[in-house]
C-alpha cells in the first residue's frame, strides 16, 4: 500500500502563500499521478492540481495563475505553492495519487492539511 502525508497547511492572511508537501512511501513504484484535491465544508471535494509522471499537468480554473503543482519523481513527492491566496480556498487539501494500472489499491489519499485563508 501506499501512504501519503501532508504538510504545510495553516493559516494565512487573503493574498498571502502557502507551500504544501506530501511524500508517498510504501509501493510507490505503482505511482502514476499525483495531486491535490481540496474539500470545503460543505462541498464535494474537487480537483486542484494534478502533475502525472510524463508532466502533464491539469489545474482547476479558479487556481490557474496562482497555484502551482511541482513533483520530484525520485522522491515521490509532490508539492503544491498557492501564490495570492483568497478567502474561497479555504478547504482540507488531501495529496492524491493514482495508477494506471493497479485499480484495486489505487487511488490513495493522505490525511488532510487544512488551509484558512482570512483577515
Amino acid at each position: 500500500q501506499v501512504q501519503l502525508v501532508e504538510s504545510g497547511g495553516g493559516l494565512v492572511q487573503p493574498g498571502g502563500s502557502l507551500r504544501l508537501s506530501c511524500a508517498a512511501s510504501g509501493t510507490i513504484f505503482s505511482i502514476d499521478a499525483m495531486g491535490w484535491y481540496r474539500q470545503a465544508p460543505g462541498k464535494e471535494r474537487e480537483l486542484v492540481a494534478m502533475l502525472t509522471d510524463r508532466g502533464i499537468t491539469i489545474y482547476s480554473e479558479s487556481v490557474k495563475g496562482r497555484f502551482t503543482i511541482s513533483r520530484d519523481n525520485a522522491k515521490n513527492t509532490v508539492w503544491l505553492q498557492m501564490n495570492s491566496l483568497k478567502p474561497e480556498d479555504t478547504a482540507v487539501y488531501f495529496c492524491n495519487a493514482e495508477s494506471d494500472t493497479n485499480y484495486s489499491d489505487f487511488p490513495r489519499w493522505g490525511q488532510g492539511t487544512q488551509v484558512t485563508v482570512s483577515s
